[in-house]
């Protein structure tokens, strides 16, 4: 890729063509700092974590309000913001909170901050997000979806016949399926479940003859709570135009009179909570491991409330009500200014509209899989790397399900950990075990939030006589590994593959994953040590060639980054690159910071979180930060070593956190191959580098900056340059 024109005015160039990669390069004239014997509790030394997450969905935040992009992928963004903060309440807002309830003396993080400061910046940080992403919707995306005729209309501005047609459709769609459910002496107040939509209104008797219903009630006004039915679309079409909806919370709103005959209704106003949904199992108390989950699941619904959204539109008293029954806090309140649960939104992203939304994308397969070859002869002549969303994931899935089909296959083994809900990589390894291969899959039931999904499959597995495995003690199986075992000839051949994303068909259409199939003889056996260690009592302990959390992984990135400082000490080619989606790991970030004062030069390209700080004199002045929020999500992992000028280049499941590399087994696999290692170390990295369009660079004080071409310079957006150039990748 000729990257030149882009390149030509920087002043700091980031390709990796060897011409400019620096040779022993010193820190410059800031004198070194010190660092302590730990990082911990050093807020100059370390981002907190949680601000660092909230940092990375502003940046999400700033894609929907990037008025160039596509309309309806501006909507998208938008959901796509509050989604994330909806699981970022359920998991991390959630354990701030119990930290603070606990009577032990608790850790503060490791920038030093302590769980209730952590809980108000949170706090400080994400109510003007909030208000910006209102503002958006209100002020700009559904003015132009209305320019487009596209109208969200409010059931108060449609005309008679449009409400009166929407009344029927309430009492015959809607009506029979809600549940009106009022607090009283014999009604204590209800049990929400997380993050549904609900009303809440007041009800009195009226002034006339009381009624049956309103006799009942003897000392006033009642508070009552409505549940907005999942079962019902949010979005009520208006007309026959499929271009016109209103909202379904307004509907029911002005019809609650219905659902509370003989009673006078105030004006009913939206709410919606947050549960805690974070799972622990105490896995040495669990005899059944599958069972002990299904458990944890029926519970996870009950879990304590940790935030109350309600519309702006709310009296003081009812959010004062609401807060006091659900044992909240006036800081777990967030008064919205607009719509509640932006994601409801989305089913106008499914409207026929080509002209709102980004170009499709036209997926390939890479060349050397095109010949009318038997895939097993392809990949044993010469290895196979995949790039997706850019390579089609059929590549993945034919490679499955030809192993199952195919008669001299006698063995298959993967890893499961998301696989999606329709999966045909599932469907082929039930298949295989069908045709009586030898199907073994770890199906990780702790992957947070598709356990349920994990657990109908582990059980569909079973029954189709796979061995199925539900994951480790104490671990995570996060790695993303298959094996096939084929009988050639006299001798038994094992076909790999190796990727930093899901098995996951849907997923991998928005996600940017990379992925290795190889026949090398070393990967192999360390895969089948790998899955002796998986699914046995194996203590594996040394691996030829993977890097293997958390056995050797951990330990081998430690020695490759001191590596290269001692390579920049002895004046030889030193430079690392890494992409990841998060960077917390203190013992990494430690040696980092050595290796910058050292000279060594370092890109990171870090989609999420990042605690570590860049660009601070005498510290981390050789460390540039870069975050690339677009259209896919970034997700694949590569480590680049300049090695002295023997360069290393690793693909990998693993990010540089302490879950990935102690809590989590992760697999990690050198590319060897001096093509691939070139388009990885040309193309990939150089891309991203280069990227002035969606790329934004970390600050020392915490805050992204978005990238600018410098006068002179060309635009170029890494993830555009891959979709437009798919037919040429690999």
């Amino acid at each position: 890729m000729d990257m030149s024109a882009i390149k030509q005015t920087s002043s700091k160039p980031p390709q990796l063509s060897s011409k400019t990669v620096p040779s022993g390069a010193t820190p410059g004239s800031a004198a070194k700092v010190a660092l302590p014997p730990t990082l911990l509790a050093h807020k100059d030394l370390l981002f907190n974590r949680e601000v660092s997450w909230l940092e990375f969905n502003r940046r999400v935040l700033e894609e929907a309000l990037d008025p160039t992009q596509p309309l309806l992928e501006r909507l998208k963004f938008l959901s796509i913001f509050s989604t994330n903060l909806d699981e970022f309440f359920m998991i991390r807002v959630s354990g701030l909170k119990e930290e603070m309830e606990e009577e032990e003396i608790v850790e503060p993080s490791p920038d030093g901050m302590t769980p209730a400061e952590q809980l108000k910046e949170i706090s400080a940080r994400l109510r003007p997000m909030l208000g910006e992403q209102m503002r958006c919707l209100r002020e700009e995306i559904l003015p132009q979806l209305t320019a487009q005729g596209i109208e969200l209309i409010s059931y108060s501005a449609l005309t008679d016949d449009e409400r009166h047609a929407l009344n029927i459709y309430f009492m015959e769609k809607v009506f029979p399926v809600l549940t009106p459910q009022a607090v009283d002496p014999s009604h204590p107040f209800p049990y929400i479940s997380s993050l549904s939509l609900n009303l809440g209104l007041i009800v009195k008797p009226t002034d006339g003859p009381e009624s049956t219903v309103a006799s009942i009630i003897q000392d006033g006004p009642r508070f009552a709570r409505i549940k907005i039915p999942q079962s019902v679309p949010r979005l009520v079409p208006v007309g026959d135009s499929g271009l016109r909806f209103t909202y379904l919370d307004e509907l029911i709103a002005a019809n609650t009179g219905f659902l509370f005959p003989g009673m006078h209704t105030g004006t009913a106003h939206v709410f919606r909570i947050t549960r805690d949904a974070d799972i622990e199992i105490r896995e040495d108390e669990a005899g059944d491991l599958l069972r002990a989950m299904e458990q944890k699941l029926r519970r996870r619904r009950f879990g304590t409330a940790v935030r109350l959204e309600v519309s702006s539109s709310m009296p003081e008293k009812m959010v004062n009500y609401l807060t006091d029954s659900l044992e909240l806090t006036p800081d777990d309140v967030y008064a919205i200014d607009g719509l509640l649960n932006v994601p409801d939104l989305m089913t106008l992203y499914g409207l026929e509209r080509a002209e709102l939304k980004d170009k499709p994308l036209q997926p390939t397969v890479p060349s050397l899989l095109k010949q009318k070859k038997p895939v097993f002869d392809i990949i044993k002549r010469q290895d196979v790397l995949l790039h997706h969303p850019y390579t089609a994931y059929s590549t993945v899935v034919d490679f499955i399900s030809t192993a199952a089909r195919d008669p001299d296959v006698l063995a298959i083994k993967m890893c499961l950990y998301r696989t999606g809900q329709k999966s045909p990589i599932v469907q082929a390894l039930m298949e295989a075990s069908g045709r009586g291969k030898q199907v073994a899959v770890l199906v990780e039931l702790k992957a947070r939030f598709d356990e349920e999904n994990n657990i109908g499959w582990a059980r569909q597995l079973e029954k189709e006589g796979v061995h199925v495995v539900y994951g480790m003690l104490g671990l995570k199986t996060h790695c993303k590994v298959a094996l096939v075992v084929r009988r050639e000839e006299n001798t038994l051949r094992r076909y790999i593959h190796i990727a930093t994303g899901n098995y996951n068909p849907t997923t991998s259409r928005i996600y940017t994953d990379l992925g290795l199939l190889t026949t090398n003889e070393q990967i192999g056996a360390d895969v089948t040590d790998l899955f002796n260690f998986l699914t046995g009592y194996s203590r594996q302990s040394a691996y030829r060639k993977l890097l293997v959390a958390p056995v050797n992984l951990r330990e081998r990135m430690t020695s490759f980054i001191r590596r290269e400082i001692a390579h920049c000490q002895a004046g030889r080619p030193a430079r690392i690159v890494a992409k990841i989606n998060s960077l917390t790991e203190i013992e990494i970030i430690r040696t980092l910071y050595e290796a910058s004062q050292a000279g060594v030069q370092i890109d990171l390209i870090v989609r999420g979180i990042c605690t570590l700080r860049p660009g601070v004199p005498g510290l981390s002045e050789n460390i540039r930060v870069i975050s690339i929020v677009g259209r896919f999500l970034e997700h694949s992992r590569i480590f680049y070593f300049a090695n002295g000028g023997a360069e290393d280049i690793y693909i990998g499941s693993a990010d540089w956190m302490t879950r990935n590399l102690s809590h989590r087994v992760e697999v990690v696999t050198p590319i060897d191959d001096p093509h691939l290692k070139r388009y990885l170390k040309d193309e990939v990295l150089d891309a991203y580098l280069c990227d002035n369009v969606k790329a934004r660079r970390l600050l020392p004080d915490g805050r992204y900056e978005r990238k600018r071409p410098a006068e002179g310079e060309t635009k170029f957006d890494a993830q555009s340059h891959f979709s437009s150039n798919s037919g040429t990748i690999i």
